[in-house]
């Protein structure tokens, strides 16, 4: 199986940089996750920490 992929994915021209944007991609996105993780404000988390034990 794998290696119909790999002949089908060989014979298609530029294939290599798909890896690479996916990548790219990853990385970007986890880091941006985690800035915005570190960033947000301790008020909020405690506030929104809270909601499951309000009875309204």
């Amino acid at each position: 199986m794998f290696e119909q992929v790999k002949h089908n994915m060989e014979t298609i021209a530029g294939v290599q940089i798909y890896p690479i944007l996916s990548l790219l991609i990853f990385f970007i996105f986890f880091v941006c996750l985690g800035i915005w993780v570190f960033s947000y404000k301790k008020e909020k988390i405690d506030e929104m920490s809270h909601i499951p034990l309000d009875e309204n």
